[in-house]
């Protein structure tokens, strides 16, 4: 059995796990990535949107190889198809990426930075030696190898295997899981492409939503995520939604046709307890860093991995990787998010509880700055709000948001 002896061992290349093996190797690290998948970036999992700040935090200059299109605003619609939102900005807050081609970026960038890659690897298990993770059994190429490494980090997305199997419960709850479904599509007519588009409404997408991610050229990624409780109470599946959805909306769709069909599950817990063990930190996906309002997980991703190398290089050159020493990683990151994280599911739990009237009133009380603010979790406005506006939406405020 072959044996390879690393510093760190990165379970995963998507973008959490690419820019944290860039990070690790600028650092002087010797790092290793792991990837199951036999190319690096597909299939995509996502709608491929991040906002251009997080790039920019990330220090990841865009690139017109796989930025598609740049986007300037946002377009809420009510479930009586009231457009309750149209913000214009004067310049772009967003890209819709070509995720395939960015996630190849990232790698690259990684392996200039002296990372080393091997994909159609599959990640078995952790190896631990007196209760520390000290590396990883793998499959390569029909052959298993042993990586033997001082630090582990977990990238493997939504219900991390190899975090599991260091000890670390990433189940996901029924209650916080979303069944995903999304086709990318080409000819769409009648349609600002400057925007993205959203549509709220529980017979459309129970405790959920429709998007349009607008790529340009008349291509966009048309995608559905919603609460699988309700799957499972009506037997109907999320594509059957997004397909009536599309049939309904003719001026749109009439002369598109689907290009690519992407389907995965989407965590909205907003963390798991605990992701650090002796010798592993758990990030992105992996660690159900995801947005628990909108699902979004790039920026969160590409946060987490940064914030494992910088906690991960330091404890590595201290010789110290007891799960005491990385517990720096969690309180930086309930340091940064945890606040955030928390005001988000709070704003979902109420929203969840809405019927549509009450969503199509809420539309018409709120203006779009405040539509704005509860999409980024901040609801201190909202009690004066209701007070003033809708009395009746108190109770609901006062269980889920006071």
């Amino acid at each position: 059995m072959k044996e390879k002896h690393v510093d760190v061992v990165i379970v995963g290349a998507g973008p959490a796990g690419s820019i944290s093996a860039r990070d690790f190797a600028f650092a002087g690290n010797c790092v290793l990535v792991v990837e199951k998948k036999q190319e690096i970036g597909a299939p995509k999992r996502c709608g491929e949107m991040v906002a251009c700040e997080s790039l920019t935090e990330a220090q990841i200059k865009p690139n017109r190889a796989w930025v598609d299109s740049e986007i300037y605003g946002t377009t809420l619609y009510a479930p009586n198809g009231k457009k309750s939102i149209n913000v214009k900005w004067n310049k772009a807050t967003s890209y819709i990426l070509e995720r395939k081609i960015f996630e190849k970026h990232l790698a690259i960038e990684a392996i200039n930075a002296g990372a080393k890659y091997m994909v159609k690897t599959r990640a078995i298990e952790v190896i631990k030696d007196e209760g520390i993770v000290s590396g990883i059994r793998a499959e390569y190429m029909d052959e298993e190898i042993i990586i033997r490494s001082k630090l582990v980090i977990a990238a493997d997305g939504v219900d991390s295997k190899i975090a599991k199997s260091a000890g670390l419960n990433t189940t996901n709850k029924l209650e916080d899981y979303v069944s995903g479904f999304q086709y990318e599509m080409a000819g769409l007519k009648n349609l600002d492409f400057s925007c993205v588009h959203l549509y709220f409404g529980n017979d459309i997408a129970p405790k959920g939503y429709i998007w349009i991610f607008p790529k340009g050229k008349g291509i966009a990624n048309v995608g559905i995520g919603i609460n699988t409780n309700n799957i499972n109470s009506n037997g109907k599946r999320t594509k059957e939604y997004l397909d009536a959805f599309i049939k309904e909306h003719k001026t749109i769709f009439e002369y598109a046709s689907p290009i690519e069909v992407n389907a995965g599950g989407i965590p909205l817990s907003g963390g798991v307890n605990k992701f650090v063990y002796g010798g592993l930190i758990a990030i992105g996906d992996a660690a159900q860093h995801v947005s628990p309002i909108h699902g979004g997980g790039i920026a969160i991703a590409l946060k987490s991995g940064i914030l494992a190398a910088e906690v991960g290089t330091r404890a590595l050159k201290e010789g110290d990787l007891s799960e005491e020493r990385l517990h720096e990683y969690k309180r930086k990151w309930d340091d940064m998010f945890k606040k955030k994280i928390n005001m988000a599911l709070k704003v979902r739990m109420f929203f969840e509880k809405l019927n549509d009237n009450e969503l199509n009133m809420l539309a018409d009380i709120l203006t779009p700055e405040e539509i704005m603010k509860l999409a980024d979790g901040d609801y201190g406005f909202l009690p004066k709000t209701m007070l003033t506006k809708a009395p009746h939406f108190l109770p609901l405020v006062k269980k889920f948001l006071i």
